[in-house]
This record gives C-alpha cells, structure tokens and sequence, in this order.
C-alpha cells in the first residue's frame, strides 16, 4: 500500500492553485456542454438527451484517467464513475445528479440552455443544480488521481432526481455488490449566504398528491346553472383550506404532527449561529413579505417543521379573459415536506381520512414519496467535511438542516453497508441562494468552484488519512 502523504502544502499547495488556474477553461467549457444537453427530467424534448449526457460524462472520466460505466435502467441511465487506486485503499464515493428542471425561454433573460458568461458567473439551467457542482467535484477527484492520494474516488451521477429517483433503486439493488464504499458525499445543498459556509445535517421527506373533483360531465353556462350546479373550482379550494391554513401554513389534518421530531437544543443552537439574515432571505428569493420575520422561526420553518404547499389548481376557464361557466371538474397539486419520524405513507392515509370527514367525491390519488433522511453529525466523516470546507473556503462551517429532499439517499442507505451499519453519508454543497434553485436564470460561480476544488482535494486527502475499519 502506498505510503500516506500529509495534506498539500508547500510544493503541493503551489501545484494545487496552478492546477486550478489552469483547468478554469476546462470547468467553464465543461459547464457549457453540459448546460448545453436539456436533461429535462419531467418533460424531455427527446429520450436521447440522456443518453448524450451520459456518453459525454463517460467521455470525461476516461479521457481524465479514471473509468466510466453507463449503467441502464428502466428510465435515464445512471453513470458511474472511478479513480481507482489500489483494493487496499479506503473508497469514497460522490453522489450528483444530471438532470435538471424544466425552463421557460420567456421567464429567462437568455437561452437557458446555452452557457451565459457574465465575468466568473455562469447562466444556464443546471448551472448549480447539480452540474457545475458535479464537475467541481470530478476536477478534484482528477487532481487526487494525479497527485496519486491513496484513495479509490467513486461517482454517482444519476439523471432522475428531479422526478423523485424512481428507477434509482433498482439500479442500487442490482450494482450494490460493485458500488461498495466507506462513505457517501453529496454536493446538492445549498449554503446561507457566500459569507458562510454551512454542512447540512439531514433532508426533509416528501408526499405528493393530487386532489381531484368531478361533479359533472361538463362545464355549463353559470347564466343557465349558476346558483344550482357545484362549482367544482370552489368546493377543491374550500378542501384545501381545510387541510391547511394557507396564511400560517398549519397543517390542519388531525394528527400530521403527532411523530414530527423537533430539532434538538443544539441544533437549534447552531442555526443561531449561522449567519442567516431575514432580509437578506427575502431578498435572495424576491419575496415581497413573508409568513414569518422572526430569524429563528423563519428557520426553523425551512428546515426542521413540516410544510403543506399547493403547487398548482386546473379546472374551468384557463385562458384570458373571463368565460362564464360553471367548473365541473378540478384537480390540485399537493406536497408535504416531511421531517424526521414522519412516515409518508401514514400521512398519506391521514389526508384521506380527514379529506373524506370534508368532501367524500375528492379523491386522492400519491404521485410520489420519499422519507426524511438524517446525515452524520458526529464521527469522522463529519470531522473531515468541516476540515474540507474550512480549508476550501477560509471559514468554519455551522450545521443547518436542509428543507428540500433528495431521494436517492434513503436508497443508498438502505442496501449499502459499511461493518452492518447503513454507509455514513454527509453533504458538501456548493450552491448560494442567489444561484437560483429551481429559478429563472439559475447560475453558478467560479468563486463556489474554485473553493470547491480545494473543499474537495482537502477531503479526499483526510479520507485517505483515515483509519478506516474494514
């Protein structure tokens, strides 16, 4: 086995900065074919899309020194990634995702699929989520094979998360014998602010219906019906508010919140230290006023309570204009995120009660799941993503939770073992608020890039230092 080398300093710390002053043409081209592939999950201009994806990131583990399989599954490949060292040598695997969410051309200020430029920001759907990301962790993991860390680096780069990794368990259930590891990274969460690093402790579980209404087999003149036909609209509204308050946000289903776990004293103590700001929230995410302007609150509603949101309605009259009929039939689109001890299933059964107590012709149908996961926050692999992330970034990281949900990781756990024990996963991410999740104009940094090289060599070097147990 080879001998362990300190962490890069001196000499090594030189070559470091020149290998990342030399490979910022590389990140940004990278970034702009991958940008340049619409990897639209939920709605793809064409099957192929993927299968591009793939071949290309295949292309860039083997041209970088490192291997690639494209492994099929029942929807979007899943590509899988290794600089390997020696059988001898601890394995870290990273886990992204390649797909992205659709984007209107008309909410964007350019093409959302091709790169914009502007200085070292990068515009262009999966910028932050989770491409740019994705290629700042392969650069260094390409650096650690140069530099020949005794460490054997492994990536995940699925193409569903987006729709909720729905094929994903089957690929982990069929490749686990290969995808054996001593602990899981991911770097798809975002910080507070550029000002503060942050680590994310664990993820919110997710529940998704939709309500649906028919009271009729079509739509009628209200001139003719109005006063004696059900408007179908109303009644779904009427529904929802009663599952909800929509100026609060309390879930009024009986029962919702008998098993959510509240966040510990400590982890309450930690978001207190983590730089958040009220106004700089609401500025981020453009908000004209808020739920809630009290700091704590605010953020203890985001990451560690659970929430009721309704995504959409559909039903009657959908153009412009007012046309004068009475709906007969409506749907809404429904999430719950979900925290820790919140069992999806249980809270699916729940809604339907409650919704049958309110109307009995809605009915309910699940669109998707995922459980709450909880990530380390103690051991060394905690231990090492705080060193990394300060070495990256100049900065001590606080521990928040994070309020979305990513759901290949209750999967990992699930069927990936390390001595017994489900494999310790903890997150690196590199996304800012202002990068825009999910948003118009989404983009990303080369400042989150180049810390997040140094962030993820640094790690990789610590992992290799470890003493794991085999």
């Amino acid at each position: 086995m080879p001998s362990i080398a300190p962490p890069l300093q001196g000499q090594d710390s030189i070559r470091l900065n020149r290998f990342i002053e030399d490979n910022k043409e590389r990140f940004v081209t990278g970034l702009s074919k991958m940008v340049a592939i619409p990897t639209v999950s939920a709605d793809p201009p064409y099957p192929s899309v993927f299968t591009q994806m793939a071949e290309y990131a295949q292309n860039l583990f083997q041209t970088s020194g490192g291997t690639a399989k494209i492994v099929p599954t029942n929807g979007n490949p899943v590509v899988v990634g290794l600089f390997h060292t020696s059988p001898n040598n601890p394995t870290i695997t990273v886990y992204n995702h390649l797909d992205v969410q659709p984007a209107t051309e008309s909410s964007w200020t350019s093409d959302p699929f091709t790169l914009r430029i502007d200085k070292d920001r990068y515009f262009g759907r999966g910028a932050t989520d989770d491409k740019g990301p994705a290629l700042t962790a392969f650069l260094a993991a390409s650096f650690a094979a140069q530099e020949k860390i005794p460490l054997n680096i492994r990536f995940i780069w699925e193409m569903e998360e987006e729709v909720g990794s729905r094929n994903f368990e089957s690929f982990v259930k069929t490749k686990k014998s290969d995808l054996k590891t001593d602990g899981i990274v991911v770097s798809d969460t975002i910080w507070i602010s550029a000002r503060q690093p942050v680590i994310s402790t664990g993820l919110r579980g997710l529940l998704c219906v939709i309500l649906r209404l028919k009271t009729g087999q079509e739509d009628r003149h209200s001139g003719l019906t109005g006063g004696v036909a059900r408007n179908a609209i109303g009644e779904l509204c009427d529904a929802v508010c009663r599952l909800h308050n929509p100026r609060t946000g309390e879930v009024l289903i009986p029962g919702f919140y008998k098993k959510a776990k509240p966040p510990t004293k400590k982890e309450l103590a930690d978001f207190e230290q983590c730089g958040f700001s009220v106004s700089r929230f609401k500025r981020d995410h453009k908000f004209h006023s808020m739920r809630s302007r009290d700091r704590l609150d605010l953020m203890r509603r985001i990451w560690a309570e659970p929430t009721f949101e309704m995504h959409g309605i559909v039903g009657g009259h959908m153009s412009a204009g007012v046309k004068t009929i009475v709906p007969q039939t409506a749907e809404a689109k429904i999430s719950m995120r979900l925290v820790p001890d919140q069992d999806p299933n249980e809270i699916f059964h729940l809604l339907k009660k409650h919704l049958k107590s309110i109307n009995t012709d809605i009915t309910v149908k699940k669109n998707a799941t995922l459980s709450p996961f909880k990530g380390v926050t103690s051991g060394p692999l905690m231990e090492m993503a705080e060193k990394a992330m300060q070495a990256g970034f100049g900065r001590m990281p606080v521990r928040i939770r994070e309020g979305g949900s990513i759901g290949a990781l209750p999967t990992l756990q699930k069927y990936l073992k390390v001595n017994g024990a489900p494999v310790p996963v903890t997150f690196l991410g590199l996304s800012l608020p202002e990068h825009g999740y999910h948003a118009p104009n989404e983009n990303f940094d080369w400042r989150q890039a180049e810390g997040g090289i140094k962030m993820f060599v640094r790690f990789f070097e610590e992992t290799a230092l470890q003493k794991w147990q085999k």
